[in-house]
């Protein structure tokens, strides 16, 4: 029997549109998805080959199992996002992790500098830091994370640049032209403090009194953190600040980014990739913090980005909108993130 190339995520919709980009870009039968997490909101349409795991206490005993038994017998194993469960696997038979591919998502890594240092945090790392050193291949687009993987836990994997999502390649199908009066702000993608939204309420204050609406996307992450967002947004821009606390379907939040003038994201890592090439290749202007390792991706390509400590509400000239288009449309294309999984995917 063919070994498999053995991939372990964690269900979302990012990981939904890869599968059935793989369905269709790929040959599946040589793959083995083992999904976890919440399916109900984020499904995957059937195919083969993908595994979910029951919610009874035996069938999750079962799936764990099955997992170590895929594990061992996979020829790669693609780790999307490094969970806990993986690590103390890894942890507990090191050997598998000379075939192991991680994907790196950004919270598995920052976790070692955002998260409380407490008892819960240093148990964690006890098991992190030896899996991390002794990866075999550090998958990403972003070359700083690896710095920093090498950096807090001496990681000795093979750098392996992929932009890894179709999540995160050009849209080309949509119109341009702005067709509404008001300036329309986006600050952030979720409702995980790691956005920094206070901050830039209040360097956006000043332009409150003009004719500027604010949209804040809330529909994943920290409820409790949403609220008190939601709460401050009012009491700075009233009407203006317009909170976006439900799901929406991707092609409805597609339709939601072309109406967006300027976008602000204030994290101080990798994150919201897949959103700030959606709205550079629209001809968005795009403000990220200068802490984020996207700062040397985008500088890398040439494209126009701005730091969130210069924010203001100018619209984006022509000549850079359109220049970041172009590359956008070069660097992110479908076909270039086909080839670039094939160098390593397969």
């Amino acid at each position: 029997m063919t070994k498999k190339i053995l991939h372990i995520c964690q269900a979302s919709p990012i990981i939904s549109q890869f599968i059935e980009f793989m369905n269709e870009r790929f040959d599946l039968s040589a793959h083995e998805f083992r999904v976890f997490g919440e399916h109900a909101r984020c499904p995957v349409n059937q195919v083969n080959n993908v595994y979910e795991p029951s919610t009874t206490r035996l069938g999750r005993a079962r799936s764990y199992f099955g997992l170590i038994l895929s594990m061992c017998s996979a020829k790669k194993i693609i780790l999307h996002g490094l969970s806990q469960r993986v690590v103390r696997i890894l942890w507990a038979m090191p050997w598998l992790l000379k075939k192991c591919y991680w994907v790196m998502w950004g919270g598995d890594l920052y976790s070692y500098k955002f998260e409380d240092r407490n008892w819960s945090w240093i148990l964690r790392e006890f098991f992190r830091r030896s899996v991390v050193r002794n990866m075999g291949f550090l998958v990403t687009g972003t070359f700083g994370d690896v710095e920093l993987a090498r950096k807090w836990y001496g990681a000795k994997g093979k750098y392996i640049r992929c932009f890894n999502y179709p999540s995160n390649i050009y849209k080309p199908h949509y119109a341009l032209e702005k067709k509404h009066s008001a300036i329309n702000i986006q600050i952030g993608n979720s409702a995980d403090p790691t956005n920094n939204h206070v901050d830039i309420f209040e360097k956006l204050e000043v332009f409150k009194n003009e004719d500027i609406r604010i949209f804040v996307p809330l529909s994943y992450g920290d409820k409790e953190y949403a609220a008190k967002i939601v709460a401050r947004g009012k009491e700075v821009f009233g009407d203006k600040f317009i909170p976006l606390t439900e799901f929406m379907p991707l092609k409805e939040y597609l339709n939601f980014l072309v109406e967006i003038d300027i976008a602000v994201f204030n994290h101080r890592r990798q994150q919201a990739f897949g959103n700030i090439i959606t709205l550079l290749g629209l001809g968005k202007k795009v403000y990220i913090n200068s802490e984020s390792t996207l700062n040397g991706v985008f500088q890398d390509f040439g494209i126009i980005i701005y730091d969130v400590i210069d924010l203001d509400i100018e619209l984006l000239g022509n000549k850079a909108r359109f220049s970041n288009i172009e590359k956008v449309k070069d660097r992110f294309s479908e076909e270039s993130l086909v080839q670039s999984l094939k160098k390593w995917i397969e």
